[in-house]
């Protein structure tokens, strides 16, 4: 991971994104630390590891402790936002501005509004995902390479840019009624 850090870093990324637990579901503060040192002066974003620890709060209060990390992204302890939202109020309000918490998981065109209106988030992470199907023209649609769902192999995971509008959209809607 050291090593994938000083690559981002020579490629000239902006941050970086990781996040280490031990077994017990704790965060794993002296290798994260080390993290944090060797990603300096990028910014860092703890992910959504965060959303399986075993406890959120400690989780939260040893993240800010090790300093260096800008933001955590979590979905509220949750499968998605929406269903973690009450734990990301409380996140927020907890955390107090000593670091972003950024939401994410499962917002959609179709929740965004709802989820801007029951908290007030300074960043978001969205896909907007959708599946291309590849332009391989030769299918053998009896052999799977290691995907579970059928004809993964002639399917490709992208951003749709018309979600991504209805998003931005719905999101600036939910901002301005506030």
């Amino acid at each position: 991971m050291c090593l994938d850090i000083q690559h981002a870093k020579l490629l000239g990324a902006h941050g970086v994104v990781f996040g280490i637990l031990k077994p017990d579901g704790s965060v794993d503060i002296d290798k994260v630390s080390k993290l944090v040192d060797v990603a300096k002066p990028l910014k860092v974003t703890f992910h959504r590891a965060f959303d399986m620890t075993n406890d959120p709060f400690k989780a939260l209060e040893d993240i800010i402790s090790i300093g260096g990390i800008q933001r955590i992204l979590t979905s509220g302890h949750d499968s998605t936002v929406l269903e973690g939202l009450d734990t990301i109020v409380k996140l927020v309000r907890k955390a107090n501005d000593r670091i972003v918490i950024m939401a994410g998981g499962g917002i959609r065109e179709s929740n965004i509004e709802r989820i801007l209106s029951a908290i007030e988030l300074k960043e978001i992470h969205v896909s907007a995902s959708t599946i291309i199907p590849s332009v391989m023209e030769h299918k053998i649609s009896t052999i799977h390479m290691g995907k579970a769902y059928y004809n993964s192999e002639y399917m490709i995971n992208g951003v749709s840019e018309e979600r991504l509008k209805k998003i931005v959209s719905a999101a600036e809607r939910g901002e301005s009624s506030k």
